[in-house]
């Protein structure tokens, strides 16, 4: 069973997921992280993020599908899975009226790879006090003392959500360049929300954007990037072809869309770019919104 597992390339496999709430369900949500990979996880607020995460960590339970960590089932082998995953989020995951002292006492005898040097390390980088009740953190200050926290469990699988949120543009920037470390021996991976899609630009090797509960995109990100073509031009250009584009804003005169690259010669004459991710999540947001408009 040991040989299989180091063998097993899939970090996280979800299959078929489903969730249901008042006013809100998420349907048939699929992806896969391979080891050594960071998946960007886009989306609008309440598109579905947070929801697959705590999926993931089984802290909801699922109407239906799989869900796969290491190739073990999240609700059959939840106790071991727990150690293999860190989790930080734009939320109060921490007891506010404790230190973060504490808390580093408290992860030492729950998680078995804790790491204490490794935990000082992140402290000192980001200058965090540890006696200091977390209820007078800033909420920059909540985030660094969480990833401080996920970081420190050593773990396989690291689920961030909103991770950026507070810090400023120096820890952002560190952020980034400690999950290329982490995810550099092959063996561990991240799968990261964020609203700053060019944080995500930088660090990515995938990317899945959810929109409205639905997987719209799971790709290696330079394959996505490459699938569409940002265009613009006269509106006289679209001439009733709009049902061909993934997404446009018009003006009076001109317009700017989305568009598959193999639907390029449809549009002759127009100026063609090429788009980054914040390109692709709101022009697809927009598509979405407008066939269901007029569906």
């Amino acid at each position: 069973m040991g040989e299989k597992n180091k063998m097993y390339n899939m970090a996280l496999e979800v299959s078929n997921l489903s969730k249901k709430f008042d006013g809100f369900s998420l349907s048939n949500i699929s992806f896969k992280i391979e080891k050594g990979s960071i998946m960007g996880f886009i989306g609008e607020n309440g598109a579905g993020k947070t929801t697959t995460m705590k999926l993931i960590l089984n802290a909801f339970e699922r109407d239906g599908g799989e869900i796969k960590v290491f190739g073990l089932d999240n609700i059959q082998n939840e106790r071991e899975i727990k150690q293999k995953i860190g989790y930080a989020a734009d939320e109060d995951c921490l007891c506010i009226g404790s230190t973060l002292g504490a808390h580093a006492k408290a992860y030492a005898k729950i998680f078995k790879n804790w790491d204490e040097k490794l935990f000082k390390k992140y402290v000192e980088l980001w200058n965090l006090p540890l006696k200091k009740k977390l209820t007078d953190f800033s909420k920059g200050m909540k985030m660094k003392a969480m990833l401080a926290l996920a970081f420190a469990r050593r773990p396989e699988l690291l689920l961030l959500d909103e991770p950026a949120a507070g810090l400023d543009p120096v820890a952002r920037i560190e952020l980034l360049d400690i999950l290329r470390d982490f995810v550099a021996d092959g063996e561990r991976s991240v799968l990261i929300s964020s609203h700053i899609t060019s944080d995500l630009d930088k660090a990515a090797d995938y990317i899945t954007l959810i929109i409205d509960g639905e997987i719209a995109e799971s790709e290696p990100l330079d394959i996505l990037e490459e699938k569409y073509a940002l265009i613009s031009g006269s509106i006289d250009d679209l001439r009733g072809k709009e049902y061909e584009l993934v997404g446009v804003r018009k003006g009076e005169m001109t317009f700017d869309a989305l568009v598959l690259r193999e639907k390029l010669k449809l549009f002759p004459g127009v100026a063609v770019h090429t788009p980054n991710l914040e390109n692709i999540l709101t022009f697809s947001i927009w598509g979405r919104r407008e066939r269901r408009r007029k569906a």
